[in-house]
């Protein structure tokens, strides 16, 4: 399996509440559309961790797929070029991070 793994940050002008309610009610169905996803997952920031130490991104948005070709061919399908149109609704693309990655994992 492999992963998109999509570290975000809110629009500017957008509260926390408005942010969180619009990728999960509004984005969150959009996304889930993709082609091949085997798991989508949203993490949003809670505003408590900021007294350990203030949040870099207001969430991070995971999917799964069985290879690196079905990702491929998902990325390029309607449905993933609507979830991309989608964000510019609440994203800020310019404090964003983007990699695909292998888990391993320890525990």
């Amino acid at each position: 399996m492999v992963k998109i793994v999509y570290c975000i940050t809110k629009k500017p002008g957008l509260s926390d509440a408005e942010f969180r309610r619009y990728w999960k009610q509004v984005h969150g169905p959009i996304a889930a559309r993709i082609p091949s996803v085997r798991r989508y997952v949203q993490s949003h920031a809670i505003p408590r961790g900021n007294e350990i130490r203030p949040a870099d991104y207001d969430g991070v948005a995971e999917l799964w797929f069985d290879d690196i070709d079905a990702l491929l061919a998902a990325a390029v399908s309607t449905e993933a070029m609507a979830a991309i149109e989608d964000e510019k609704n609440f994203i800020d693309h310019s404090r964003t991070a983007f990699f695909v990655a292998e888990e391993h994992q320890i525990v």
